[in-house]
């Protein structure tokens, strides 16, 4: 599902060629709001959902390059608290943490994911690379198994008053079990 791509792309770090080629496709499509369309044609995501989405990527697209970059590294790369390596949260630099993080790349070559060995596997935007090949139930269970650390991610943003907050709580409304059996 291309929306769990966009969303990776969001949490990347923002160099490169990604934020003009998001600008290009904003335009493209005549939009935020109608890329996010465009990205999730089954209606995975709920209006609000999109709604928080495109208020980012307006935030995002309407920064300067270096300012964005800059903020990136102090929300994500200074702030322990911030981090996008979920397993961080629960083992801290704790010996467990190993374990955990070879399980979770041989999961992903289960499914056929290579993915690049510099990264280690529980950083969140590989994780949503990983479940944008998945069907949304598939999705559900996988990130259900992160929901505590999407709930303190997203407190521990939203107490630093980050625009990254909202995203961590769709991705926290996609991780939900309860939604999966309604």
């Amino acid at each position: 599902m291309l929306i769990y791509k966009l969303l990776a792309t969001l949490l990347d770090y923002p160099g490169g060629e990604y934020v003009s080629d998001l600008r290009s496709a904003v335009k493209a499509e005549g939009g935020a709001a109608s890329l996010l369309v465009a990205l999730d044609p089954e209606r995975t995501f709920s209006e609000e959902e999109h709604a928080d989405l495109a208020t980012f990527i307006e935030w995002m697209l309407g920064r300067d390059q270096t300012d964005l970059e800059a903020d990136y590294v102090k929300t994500f790369d200074l702030t322990p608290e911030h981090s996008l390596h979920l397993t961080h949260h629960v083992f801290g630099d704790d010996k467990n943490r190993g374990p955990a993080l070879i399980d979770l790349s041989e999961f992903y070559k289960s499914y056929g994911l290579q993915h690049d060995e510099q990264e280690i596997p529980d950083y969140l935007p590989l994780m949503l690379e990983f479940v944008s090949q998945l069907d949304e139930t598939e999705v559900r269970v996988f990130l259900s198994d992160a929901a505590k650390v999407f709930q303190v991610l997203a407190a521990n943003l939203e107490k630093a008053e980050s625009p990254y907050a909202p995203l961590i709580r769709v991705i926290e409304n996609h991780g939900s079990l309860v939604q999966l059996a309604a």
